[in-house]
């Protein structure tokens, strides 16, 4: 049986779609394609050139570059070698950080990207394992240990002219069990972990996803989260890859902040067909809509709030979508579509079917309007040591609010402490298993142990399978809040309602570790506060206008307590009790956020123990304490 590796895959593709693009890119003013066929040539050459400089079977070389062309070509090149590829976020940027990858992996190369290379010039004399720095852009200055990819290419295409025979045999002995990749976790608790990835491991969850959501040929996808990102890796590249459907990357700027204001424009120049997307990148995206209702005018923006608030009528939860009375509403949305919500697709591409999100839960809130706009954003669910993909919602079969459903040849069962199986709809853990889970983790067995037993990979996520299938995440086991008396409830869904739907709340964390009550940190908007305050007639300057600023952060929490405007959505002995405002939000650069955005409680609640604990005395408890009051105080000249 031919072994089902990621080289294998590939051929599979450039037989079967030799002419389609496979990639596209720009680099100068239009974006240019690249064919499976034409890909092809660049992969064996760059291989070829990586064994000639010495890559043998299970070595490791790291991979550090914006998304492109040569990202693909990389990776494939060190797996035809049998070597396996470290992808690393282009987001690191602490030295320790990114030595710590490079040295546990043990890399004997790091191909990496001109705007990266500078990282590596200041840690490289600290890592003994380090042969080589490959390139991928011509630059003026190279230094002994480094060496372009116009030159491996070349080394390559010489080396093949005598060693072709080899170079194929090499690739084609590749086993499905050996390891591809090793991904490393964010290291949001200690020190991050190597994911050992197999071939394997990617090409079932290749088949898994594909079962799940057919890929036609003629789908296209502008992959905008970073490619080391197993989402974007196995979602986009490989899945892509597998179906003969073609993948574009960013425009690459000078600075991080100029490839990001790239994005809507390429988003109108490749017209995706569907996005993956994270949370963070979907408030953007609704911000950025909205904001433009806005500067139409009142008149507008009240007909929008209208035909959005038809829409979640007529839409419900996907899966009854238009059904019932609903129905009578069908040449209302269609109008609602063809004035407003149709234009508003424009600025998308105008052919964007659906979002597929994933990295962490997605407000229904924001489900629902992305729905409502006729570009569905459907929750997924999985992690790095899954491959990452454990379920989804797709557009044919889903059900907003959930995670949809499991992919297929894998087993999921809900486990609660002692790790046996609850019935369905109730809580526990997330356990599965499948060809796609990880190998464990790379030089670390006691956490291998401790996630893996008996093939079951135990996720450390909490959720439930309802009784049509629907797998609900509620968060990590681990930020659990837990009351005195020991009951335990996930926070992720009540921060996500405050930040949603309160325009004073920026970021909130909740803290309830077996105390009296729930306490939460809150980042304030300090601008809309400060301009809520002068329509009042006050200031933070002045002792009334600070009690009125912390009381508007009291009102919004009030809303989701009895007698409010979204009472019962939550138990209230979940809501914070007291608050403390926080003068600086959570970002990556102060690592209170991981590379994909989500808070790293045990970093935050670190940091902030004294406060913490400050508001669990009688003093602190009270909102209007000296600490909130000075916060306030200082809102001006710090934005």
């Amino acid at each position: 049986m031919e072994q089902r590796t990621l080289p294998n895959l590939f051929e599979e593709s450039v037989k079967k779609y030799s002419n389609n693009p496979l990639m596209w890119e720009k680099t100068s003013d239009k974006y240019e394609p690249l064919t499976y066929a034409e890909m092809k040539p660049l992969v064996y050459k760059f291989a070829a050139g990586l064994l000639k400089l010495g890559l043998q079977k299970g070595e490791r070389a790291a991979l550090i570059s914006e998304g492109r062309n040569d990202w693909v070509m990389s990776e494939l090149a060190i797996l035809y070698c049998c070597g396996v590829n470290v992808p690393i976020s282009v987001k690191i940027d602490e030295p320790n950080d990114l030595k710590f990858r490079i040295a546990h992996s043990e890399s004997k190369f790091v191909v990496v990207s001109k705007n990266h290379l500078p990282k590596i010039r200041r840690i490289k004399n600290d890592l003994p394992d380090l042969e080589k720095i490959i390139v991928l852009d011509n630059i003026p200055d190279l230094h002994d240990d480094e060496i372009t990819k116009a030159e491996v290419l070349e080394t390559g295409e010489e080396y093949l002219q005598d060693n072709e025979e080899f170079f194929n045999q090499t690739w084609q002995s590749i086993n499905e069990e050996d390891n591809a990749n090793i991904c490393y976790t964010s290291g949001t608790t200690a020190d991050p972990k190597g994911i050992i990835l197999t071939h394997r491991n990617y090409t079932a969850n290749v088949e898994q996803a594909t079962a799940l959501l057919p890929i036609p040929e003629y789908y296209v996808s502008l992959l905008i989260l970073p490619w080391d990102h197993s989402f974007a890796h196995t979602a986009g590249i490989y899945t892509l890859m597998k179906n003969g459907a073609s993948m574009a990357s960013i425009q690459v700027g000078n600075t991080p902040l100029e490839t990001l204001r790239n994005i809507p424009q390429n988003i109108k120049e490749i017209k995706p067909t569907f996005l993956l997307s994270v949370p963070a990148l979907a408030k953007n995206f609704r911000k950025n809509i909205e904001a433009g209702i806005r500067a139409k005018g009142e008149k507008v923006e009240k007909l929008f709030n209208k035909a959005l608030e038809t829409a979640y009528e007529y839409n419900g939860l996907g899966c009854d979508r238009g059904k019932g009375l609903r129905k009578l509403k069908k040449p209302l949305i269609a109008l609602y579509d063809k004035i407003l919500f149709s234009k508003i697709r424009e600025s998308f591409g105008g052919r964007l079917e659906f979002f597929i999100g994933g990295g962490a839960l997605l407000d229904i809130e924001l489900q629902k309007f992305f729905y409502a706009l006729g570009m569905p954003m459907l929750q997924g669910y999985g992690l790095t040591e899954a491959a990452p993909v454990i379920s989804a919602n797709v557009p044919a079969v889903h059900k907003l609010g959930s995670s949809g459903k499991v992919v297929e040849n894998l087993k999921v069962k809900i486990c609660n402490e002692d790790g046996l199986e609850v019935p369905v709809g109730e809580k526990g853990e997330i356990v599965c298993k499948g060809e796609n889970v990880m190998k464990g983790y790379w030089k670390n067995e006691k956490a291998t142990k401790e996630t893996i037993k008996n093939g079951w990979l135990y996720t450390g996520d909490m959720g439930y399978l309802d009784e049509d299938g629907y797998l609900y995440v509620l968060g990590r086991f681990k930020s659990l809040l837990i009351a005195s008396d020991g009951e335990k409830y996930s926070p992720e869904g009540i921060e996500e309602a405050l930040v949603e739907k309160s325009k004073f709340i920026e970021q909130v964390m909740l803290h309830n570790n077996q105390d009296p009550y729930t306490i939460a940190l809150i980042v304030p908007n300090k601008e809309l506060i400060k301009s809520e305050l002068k329509i009042l007639g006050l200031t933070i300057n002045e002792q009334a206008g600070q009690r009125k600023a912390i009381e508007l952060i009291k009102n919004e929490i009030d809303k989701f307590k009895s007698g409010g405007e979204y009472e019962n959505e939550f138990p209230e002995r979940w809501l914070p009790a007291s608050f403390a405002l926080l003068g600086e939000g959570f970002t990556e650069q102060n690592h209170f956020l991981n590379s994909t955005l989500k808070m790293v409680r045990g970093k935050i609640t670190e940091f902030y123990k004294t406060r913490i604990d400050y508001l669990y005395t009688p003093e602190g408890k009270d909102i209007y304490n000296h600490q909130n009051m000075k916060i306030v105080e200082r809102f001006d000249g710090e934005n």
